[in-house]
Parts: structure tokens; C-alpha cells; sequence
């Protein structure tokens, strides 16, 4: 009996890796949509430039058979040069483009089937080549694809199937529904840019149309922009806040234990009454253990969970958004430099990942209370932007080119032939080409790319997989059991945080582990 993995990015990946580890199964087929297997849809040529950076160094990367940085060291200049990288000064915590860290992962992916091979592991691979559906069989599980046929024999399918963002076929028409859709491929003219997100996915999709109408340069250490041409280019970023995220800031990794918000308490708090309530009693009594001045300097001990979300914020919504950014984006590099933590950052980004565990357990009420304050201030936090990103925004800002829009919560966009309007605060925008970078929201059973399977659940009345702790689809006869949910945006209504590499190599050891049990 064989094993499927369908999807070989990050998730695919670390399953596979921790099936091996395991010593088995003895037979593993990989299925890939993409050109190249092992990558994954936001490493790839396809989908990314070289001017997008990922968010996470080499130090934060979960362990492959080579490291991050060690791979980087050993490229030639040819390799690296494009990517403005050398591989005599890179450092463990520096922030490199997507597309690199895409060419890793490829690379170790063939690394692990050439230590499957080794161990007498059948390995088989499929490129550009698209599960179309599941259903079970007689003996165990039979896929069908749109390039190998019908494949049968599977005793455990692993959907790790990651982010699904379907690419717009008119690219004509000045309306990208995401970044992943084209864009990286299409001339994008010169005029007034509209981009949905300040998150690093809309900063990104700006650096795209930056980079087609001019080029960054450094003079006397400062970073500029300088235009091609005599054409005028606008660009906004919009959101409901109209708030920059904040430069990566320096901090011990691997990270150091909390002494209140512990696994313990937070599972002791997610079993008790009203979980929310005794979860934000710990966040507070954290903080506080953790940076007692500027738990006192915001009047911690007095504030409500809508009250701290509004205190996290308000020093980039009252003030100017840019100037911040520029003292924010100093304060990161002098600490960097100076090996300096600050208690009350680091105490936030550790804890996000316990609460976690404690999702599951809130009311309907309380999470939506959870989605409306913690959950944005962890995710602001966590998704602090690599500094050359604020960098480059800095000087797209000073080369008069990008504004931001604080749309507030009542806003109108509407999209036209050739063109988008927005209306916010009593304005009107319009928006010569529109680009919504606001991500993923967490996906369904009707989402599934697999009509059987999603036909099954919906009949079972399941509008979500009901999953074990170990991800494999429970309460589906013929489903159940040994199909496991490694897909992120299925992930996503209980585990708000799951976007990561770390979370992607957690999962997927958690699956291996049921699957070589079940073996």
C-alpha cells in the first residue's frame, strides 16, 4: 500500500521528511501541480519576483538535511548575484527573496528522495500534474489526475494542498483579485495603482510596479527611487486602519519559555468557563511579568482586550504612518545591531502560538472578541516585515510615488471596464489599475478541488472537515480516518496562526506520526 502526498510546498515537504524520519512508509507518491516539485505556490517563478522578500531568515527555518544559511554559502555568485546576496557575508538572520528560498526547498527536496532511494523507500513524482479527485476504493484510496490517469492503491493522502488562488486568464482589464494571478508576468502602465492590503503581500505586489517603472539605488547609504520615464505612477496602499506593519525585530531564537502563559494554563483555561476571559487574565499577567514599565506606561492592568488593541495601535493611527515607520525602522536596526530585545514585542510573539490552543474552546461571541482584538495585535506582531521592505516604502514615499488611504470601516470599491473606484471618508478614488492583496481567508468543504470529497462532506452536512488532533478527516465513511487535512486555509478557522514554515513542519511531523501509528 502507497502513501499520497498531494501539494509539495513547505507542508508536502516536512511530511515527507518526517515519514522518513520515521522509517517509512515503504512506498510514497507526490503529486505537484506546479513545474517543479518541492517549491510551493508563494516560492515559485510563477508567483513571485525577485523583488519580493520573504518575512522569515534562515534561523527561524525548521530544520531540513541542509540548513538555509549553509545552502546559501555554498552557491556560486552566478546564483546569488540576481538576488543581490553574497554568500561571504549573508548572515543566519538576514531576509532574502522568495524565489531563493523557493530554489532551497527544491533542492532539498531531491535530497530527501535521494535518502529515500537510499533506504530502499519507492519514490515516485508527479509534475505539473493536478489530483482532480479522492474516493475510496475497495482498497484504500483511488486519485484521479489530469495528466497520470487514475492512480489507486493509497492506504493514507496527505492533502497538502497549501493556498489556492486562482489566476485571472484576462489580464487586460487593470484588476489583479490577488498578487499571485499574473502579476509578476504583465506590464503593469503607469498611473494611479490601487492596492488592497498594507501587509507585506500588498508591499510586495507595490515593489512589482516599482520596479517595472524605475529601480532602487543607495546614495551615501540612503535608499532612493529613481523613475525610467517622464510617465506619472501613484501608488496606494488601502486599508480599513491605514497602518504600516513594523520592522522584524531582534530576539532570542529558538524562543524562551513563558513563565505564565504556559501550555498547562492555557489548557486548563481553554477547559474552564468563559476561556476567553481567563486567556486575555494571562496575556495581561504575561505582559506584565515580562516588561512591567511599559505595562505600567500603557496602564495595562486597567485595559479591556478592545482597549489594548487600541493602545497596540494607536502610535501609527494618530500619528503619520510614514514617520513612524521611520523610527520604527531605526529602532530595529540599532537593536539589531546591538543584540537588544525589547521584553514586551518578544513576550506578544511568544505567546500568540499557546493562544492558540485556545481558539477551539471560545464561544461564537468570544471569537469573534478574539478575531476583533488579540488575534490582529499577535498577527501584527508576528507579521513584522523584513526592514528593507520599510526601507523601500520609505523611499517609494519619498520619491513622492506612494501614499496610503485609511479607508475606515464604511467604504465602497466597485470595479468598471478599465478601471476601480473606491469611495471613503466622503472621497472619491479612481484607480487606474486595482490589486487586492488582502490574502486568504480560511476555506471550506464546498472549496475542496475534489468533487467526491467535497460532495461527501457537504451531504454529511460537514461545511468544515471535522478533524482529529492529528488531521485526519473524522465522521465520513470511507473518508475517515486515513485522510489527513495538511492544507493550510482548511486549518485556519482553529488555528488562526497557522501560516508558517514552523507551523507547516509541526503539522506535518504530527501527521507522520499517525500515519506511521496506523502502520
Amino acid at each position: 500500500m502507497k502513501t499520497a502526498i498531494i501539494g509539495t510546498g513547505p507542508t508536502g515537504l516536512y511530511t515527507f521528511q518526517a515519514l522518513l524520519r520515521a522509517g517509512g512508509p515503504h512506498h510514497i507518491v507526490l503529486f505537484e501541480a506546479g513545474a517543479q516539485i518541492g517549491i510551493g505556490m508563494p516560492w515559485s517563478a510563477e508567483t513571485t519576483s525577485a523583488s519580493m522578500l520573504a518575512n522569515i531568515a534562515s534561523i527561524e527555518i525548521p530544520d531540513l538535511p541542509e540548513r538555509y544559511i549553509d545552502w546559501l554559502k555554498r552557491q556560486p555568485e552566478t546564483v546569488l548575484r540576481p538576488f543581490s546576496v553574497d554568500p561571504a557575508t549573508v548572515e543566519e538572520r538576514d531576509f532574502t527573496p522568495r524565489l531563493l528560498i523557493g530554489q532551497y526547498f527544491a533542492d532539498q527536496m531531491q535530497q530527501l528522495i535521494t535518502i529515500a532511494q537510499a533506504a530502499g523507500v519507492t519514490v515516485d513524482t508527479f509534475e505539473t500534474c493536478r489530483v482532480t479527485d479522492i474516493t475510496p476504493a475497495a482498497e484504500g484510496y483511488t486519485l484521479e489526475t489530469d495528466r497520470a490517469g487514475t492512480q489507486s492503491g493509497f492506504r493514507h493522502v496527505v492533502l497538502a494542498t497549501g493556498h489556492k488562488f486562482e489566476r485571472d486568464d484576462d489580464l487586460t482589464d487593470h484588476y489583479f483579485p490577488n498578487p499571485w494571478s499574473g502579476l509578476v508576468t504583465v506590464a503593469v502602465p503607469a498611473g494611479h495603482i490601487g492596492i488592497m492590503g498594507t501587509s507585506l503581500s500588498a508591499i510586495d505586489a507595490a515593489m512589482v510596479v516599482a520596479g517595472q517603472h524605475g529601480q532602487f539605488t543607495r546614495n551615501d547609504g540612503r535608499l532612493i527611487w529613481q523613475p525610467r520615464g517622464s510617465e506619472a505612477l501613484t501608488i496606494t496602499l488601502m486599508s480599513w486602519s491605514g497602518v504600516l506593519p513594523e520592522a522584524d525585530f531582534y530576539c532570542p531564537i529558538p524562543w524562551e519559555p513563558l513563565e505564565i502563559m504556559t501550555e498547562e494554563a492555557v489548557l486548563e483555561a481553554a477547559e474552564g468557563p468563559e476561556p476567553f476571559a481567563r486567556i486575555w487574565d494571562l496575556f495581561k499577567a504575561q505582559l506584565q511579568t515580562s516588561d512591567p514599565a511599559w505595562s505600567d506606561r500603557i496602564n495595562l492592568a486597567s485595559l479591556t482586550p478592545e482597549t489594548f488593541s487600541e493602545a497596540y495601535f494607536r502610535p501609527r493611527e494618530e500619528g503619520d504612518t510614514f514617520a513612524h515607520a521611520r523610527r520604527n525602522l531605526a529602532e530595529a536596526e540599532r537593536n539589531r545591531e546591538a543584540r537588544h530585545t525589547i521584553p514586551w514585542r518578544y513576550a506578544i510573539l511568544r505567546m500568540h502560538e499557546q493562544v492558540e490552543k485556545a481558539v477551539p474552546a471560545f464561544s461564537e461571541a468570544e471569537t469573534k472578541r478574539f478575531n476583533a482584538t488579540l488575534k490582529s495585535v499577535f498577527t501584527d506582531n508576528y507579521a513584522a516585515v523584513p526592514p528593507l521592505s520599510i526601507e523601500r516604502v520609505l523611499a517609494l514615499r519619498d520619491a513622492g510615488v506612494l501614499e496610503i488611504l485609511a479607508l475606515g470601516e464604511d467604504y465602497e470599491l466597485t470595479h468598471h471596464r478599465g478601471y476601480s473606484e473606491v469611495i471613503a471618508r466622503g472621497k472619491t478614488y479612481r484607480l487606474d489599475t486595482f490589486i487586492d492583496a488582502r490574502g486568504q481567508c480560511p476555506q471550506t468543504s464546498k472549496d475542496l478541488p475534489f468533487p467526491s470529497l467535497s460532495r461527501a462532506l457537504l451531504q454529511a452536512g460537514q461545511e468544515e472537515p471535522q478533524l482529529s488532533e492529528s488531521f485526519a478527516l473524522q465522521s465520513l465513511p470511507g473518508y475517515e480516518g486515513r485522510l489527513y487535512f495538511g492544507a493550510l486555509p482548511f486549518l485556519m478557522e482553529d488555528q488562526p496562526f497557522v501560516q508558517g514554515l514552523t507551523s507547516c513542519a509541526r503539522n506535518g511531523a504530527t501527521i507522520a506520526e499517525a500515519i506511521i501509528r496506523d502502520a
